[in-house]
């Protein structure tokens, strides 16, 4: 076994690969960039090296620094978790020739299955079943075009470098075909460095389902079950498990011998998942299923197969970069009880899953029976917007799905997220859905129930907004009591009570909750104030956190921040108008569409702003003529940021 390996990634996998090598005896290297000089896995590891600027690309993609950061530390082996660099197969070449093993697999195998494209038609040679579409080398848009309609709609444009649904877009009609690839290209070269891509027939009913795999360097090779990642929104999975529901012996038999016979074809060595995409339409049937791609990493969702047959995988990686057997054979593979995965994202449900940044004010995670937390910040931190929003991976365990999904939305109700938004209660709703427990899902449940499960803008939390302001009040009462001169005689001017000759007081309070101005009723009687906000009183169940300037405010998994009104001065440089396109979080600017002096239509695409790993289209306001333009592309932008202006045409307004 290693003496010391360096993990040549951040976050919570940077903290997770740290446990089991820790435990296994090994010194351990963090690697970071300036964002992260204070993150957790770097106080996780026993030594850290800093290798460049925050932006990626300047840091954690950059070979030469990690190599140099591995000879410097006298690292044995690299880990490159997974994203990144995890399927490079320079960097896996780069680590050979410095003499540091790679902890993964060879890299002719991540070159074989890394272009989508090679890996389905080898994998048809293998005698793996492929979906239906276009593989080949021409990358002529109308060529393409052609494919798509000969495949017929829907279809799926996908990057032949991609993955995690960069670079993929589904396209219903021949109309949409040409911006869906010009798009899909753009994303795909910015993602991987190549804008290559494939046409395959989308599957009406799609259940996503991946099989675990390993292989070691005596010819063995198994896998550990599948785990059903279905939940998905923009091609990100949501919620994972293990394993998948409605699934048999035989078909679970059939689609293992699959992906082994895939890991076989390319010689693998490690760990790796091969993804099948199943028709779900009627249920899992045996000749319903299809190799969709092999991810030749560790898989974000791996807990859940570490769950149900109780194996570390990281542990098995390690074992099999050091030349080890695989520790079982596959008969000796267990899968016992039920694992469920939910994905804790630094996100708004309500704004379309725009990513949200910022200070953690709070982090608090609730540890039960079957629960387990991967995570990779801590209260006091930063979710950056150079990264992926990941705050943590959920994680239940138990003999049933049921309870498994049970104990995994009470976890997610008990968890306690402040500072930037999260998708909590859109979690602890999925949970609880009836149609995804009753194993009635594809891949589109998610973007059909956006409604029910609370993704659409909410009305405000009348209840929340009045403990916010309940609190602020009894602090603002504190302070003033504490600047209060003891050696002073009391005087009734400094009362606070709300006393009037007339009886009751009861005032209105202005406030602003989540930016927006609101008003809130104040009753002054003989037990002290109440605030009422539409009617509602506070509640003592709500959990406050104090910010900066306000609270936070927490409830069912939502948050609202709440802050009393400021009338020393107005901000006008944010009081936007009706024809001002702001930039609607941290991020880069992909591409300005429109010029001064453009004359621009309702709901026309003016500007595409990247940010997480993911594009947003910003569209016209309204019909009118551009007057300025204060953003250039490539350029980095805060969240607020004015784009551009329009001039609305009243008359057509109107």
């Amino acid at each position: 076994m290693f003496t010391s390996v360096l993990i040549a990634n951040r976050g919570e996998i940077a903290c997770r690969i740290a446990r089991s090598a820790k435990r296994l005896g090994m010194r351990t290297i963090a690697v970071y960039s300036d964002a992260d000089a204070n993150a957790l896995h770097v106080r996780s590891c026993d030594e850290a090296l800093r290798i460049g600027p925050a932006a990626a690309r300047e840091s954690y993609l950059v070979i030469a620094a990690l190599i140099e950061a591995a000879r410097k530390s006298r690292a044995e082996c690299i880990h490159p978790g997974y994203g990144f660099l995890s399927e490079n197969p320079e960097f896996a070449e780069a680590c050979a020739q410095a003499g540091i093993v790679f902890v993964g697999p060879p890299p002719d195998a991540i070159r074989a299955m890394g272009l989508k494209d090679r890996a389905k038609a080898l994998m048809e040679k293998a005698g793996v079943p492929v979906v239906p579409g276009y593989h080949g080398d021409q990358q002529d848009p109308k060529l393409l075009k052609r494919k798509a309609y000969e495949i017929g709609y829907p279809a799926l444009i996908k990057a032949v470098a991609g993955g995690g649904g960069k670079g993929m877009r589904r396209v219903d009609r021949q109309a949409d075909f040409d911006e869906a690839l010009e798009s899909a290209m753009r994303e795909a070269a910015s993602s991987f460095g190549d804008d290559r891509v494939l046409i395959e027939k989308y599957v009406s009913s799609p259940r996503h389902i991946e099989i675990q795999v390993f292989a070691d360097r005596h010819g063995n090779a198994i896998h550990l079950n599948e785990r059903d990642c279905s939940l998905q929104r923009r091609h990100q999975k949501v919620i994972e498990e293990a394993p998948a529901p409605g699934m048999t012996d035989d078909i679970r038999k059939q689609m293992g011998e699959a992906a082994v016979a895939a890991a076989k074809a390319v010689g693998y060595v490690g760990a790796g998942t091969v993804e099948f995409i199943a028709d779900g339409a009627n249920g899992l049937k045996s000749d319903g299923f299809w190799f969709m791609e092999m991810n030749t990493r560790l898989q974000v969702e791996h807990p859940v197969t570490e769950s149900v047959t109780g194996q570390d995988l990281v542990e098995w990686q390690f074992r099999v970069a050091a030349g080890e057997p695989l520790p079982l054979t596959q008969d000796q593979v267990p899968l016992r009880g039920h694992a469920v995965e939910a994905r804790l994202y630094a996100e708004d449900p309500e704004r379309g899953f725009l990513p949200s940044t910022g200070k953690l004010a709070a982090l608090e995670f609730f540890q039960g029976d079957g629960i387990r937390i991967d995570t990779g910040v801590e209260a006091g931190g930063e979710v950056s917007p150079y990264y992926d929003p990941m705050i943590a991976k959920v994680i239940a365990h138990a003999p049933s799905r049921e309870k498994a999904l049970d104990r995994l939305a009470d976890a997610l109700d008990r968890t306690i997220v402040a500072g930037p938004r999260t998708n909590l209660a859109f979690l602890s709703a999925l949970c609880r859905a009836w149609d995804f427990r009753a194993g009635n899902f594809d891949t589109g449940f998610i973007d059909r129930n956006l409604d029910v499960l609370g993704a659409v803008p909410q009305k405000p939390d009348a209840a929340v907004i009045a403990s916010g302001v309940a609190h602020l009040l009894e602090r603002e009462e504190r302070r003033v009591a504490a600047r209060r001169d003891p050696e002073m005689p009391a005087s009734p001017w400094d009362a606070t009570d709300g006393f009037q000759l007339s009886g009751r007081r009861d005032i209105a309070m202005p406030a602003v909750a989540d930016g927006k101005n609101v008003n809130v009723r104040i009753a002054y009687g003989p037990s002290g104030p109440s605030v009422l906000m539409d009617g509602s009183a506070a509640d003592p169940a709500a959990r406050v956190i104090e910010s900066e300037d306000g609270v936070f405010v927490l409830r069912k998994g939502r948050q609202t921040a709440v802050r009393l009104a400021n009338f020393d001065g107005i901000d006008a440089e944010h009081q936007d108008g009706d024809g001002t396109v702001r930039a609607p979080m941290h991020g880069k600017v992909l591409a300005m569409l429109v010029e001064k002096g453009a004359v621009v239509a309702k709901g026309q695409r003016v500007a595409v702003v990247e940010a997480m790993k993911m594009e947003h289209a910003l569209v016209a306001p309204g019909d009118g003529v551009v007057a300025e333009v204060t953003a250039k592309t490539g350029m980095q932008v805060a969240e607020g940021a004015k784009l551009l202006s329009i001039a609305i045409d009243e008359k057509k307004e109107s």
